[in-house]
């Protein structure tokens, strides 16, 4: 099995049971391979959780980042940034919901690598996002990628944790609200 194919499924066990909770053990045993077989692909625990950081950050940009990238920079790309971060949840890209979200709560007082790449990754997303509000004229860009962000996390929240089919038609209009002022 291709050290790809075995990413594809870390980065969906990681989703549902955490980072930590990602072993080679686990993840061999869900993948009908020797606990050798995945260990050769990463060689420890740390290895492994980094590459399925990086796999995941490599999802959320063909599916969130990329498509996004044919728009106008600016606010017609911070539309469709908002959009594909929305739909990306919405659907279920990541089985345990907002793989981000996740890890970030799992590793935010954790220093380390794995930390750092989680950071990292959010950060660039933040980042990307600020860069665009900054491009529409924004006045606090940094502001407005907090406000977008925080919209989309909570609307993960409302529709996992609560059951709240509604939610991310409430952060679609939270977020057109925003974009318009």
């Amino acid at each position: 099995m291709s050290r790809e194919a075995i990413l594809e499924r870390a980065v969906d066990l990681a989703s549902l049971e955490g980072l930590e909770g990602l072993t080679i053990g686990r993840l061999a045993g869900e993948l009908e391979m020797s606990k050798s077989g995945v260990f050769a692909n990463f060689g420890s625990k740390r290895e492994l959780q980094l590459a399925t950081v990086q796999a995941a950050a490599e999802r959320f940009v063909a599916d969130v980042i990329a498509p996004a990238q044919e728009a106008q920079a600016g606010l017609p790309r911070l539309r469709r940034y908002c959009e594909g971060y929305l739909a990306h949840m919405e659907r279920a890209a990541f089985p345990g919901g907002c793989f981000w979200a996740a890890a970030s709560a799992e590793f935010d007082d954790r220093p380390g690598p794995v930390r750092d790449a989680v950071r990292e990754g959010i950060a660039a997303w933040l980042g990307e996002l600020a860069a665009q509000a900054r491009e529409a004229g924004m006045d606090d860009p940094e502001q407005a990628a907090f406000e977008l962000w925080a919209v989309g996390l909570g609307a993960n929240a409302y529709r996992r944790l609560l059951g709240d089919e509604a939610a991310f038609d409430r952060a679609r209009r939270a977020i057109e609200e925003r974009l318009a002022e």
